[in-house]
C-alpha cells in the first residue's frame, strides 16, 4: 500500500474537534478524517480512533458537536490531538459552554454543529460515527486549520 500511503500523505482537508458528553463524562479530541457524505437528507460522517478516550465516551452518548478548527487554533489543535483526556482536562483551559446534549461547545470554534449519532460503523483502527446534523453556529468565513498545518503534532494516544 505504499502508493496509497504517499498520495495520502500530501492530502491536505480541514481539523475539527469533536467534543461529546455521556452520562458521566465530557470528552474532546482533534479529528481529521470526516466529510459531509449526503446532500438531502444532510449527514456528516466523523471518525474517531479506537485508542482515543473521546471514542469511548462516545460510545455511550447521543450527540457529537463537531468543531471547524480555525487557521489560527494550532494550539487548540494541539491540547485537543497532543494530549490525552485519560491524563488531562483538555477543558479546565479553554472557553466552552454546554451545548446540545450536554457536549461541549468550544468559544475559540465559531464554526460548529451538532449532530445525533444514527450509527456507528467499524472502520478498522477508527469508528465512523455517521451523524444527523440538527444546530450550530457559522459566525466566521476565515480560513480554517488543515491536516498538513497539524501533521507534527504528536498524537496523545499513537495510532
Amino acid at each position: 500500500m505504499e502508493p496509497f500511503a504517499i498520495l495520502a500523505a500530501t492530502l491536505d482537508y480541514p481539523m475539527y474537534i469533536v467534543t461529546t458528553r455521556d452520562d458521566r463524562e465530557q470528552a474532546g479530541c482533534l479529528v481529521g478524517f470526516s466529510t459531509q457524505c449526503s446532500i438531502d437528507p444532510p449527514r456528516f460522517l466523523a471518525c474517531l480512533s479506537k485508542a482515543n478516550r473521546t471514542e469511548r465516551v462516545a460510545e455511550r452518548a447521543d450527540v457529537l458537536v463537531v468543531h471547524l478548527v480555525e487557521a489560527g487554533g494550532r494550539q487548540l489543535a494541539e491540547l485537543f490531538g497532543g494530549e490525552t483526556g485519560d491524563d488531562v482536562d483538555k477543558f479546565a483551559g479553554v472557553d466552552w459552554q454546554p451545548g446540545p446534549g450536554g457536549a461541549p461547545v468550544l468559544a475559540d470554534c465559531p464554526r460548529w454543529f451538532a449532530g445525533r449519532i444514527l450509527e456507528r460503523v467499524d472502520l478498522g483502527d477508527h469508528v465512523g460515527y455517521l451523524l444527523d446534523p440538527f444546530e450550530g453556529e457559522a459566525e466566521a468565513a476565515g480560513a480554517f486549520l488543515t491536516f498538513q498545518a497539524v501533521r507534527t503534532i504528536e498524537a496523545g494516544h499513537p495510532a
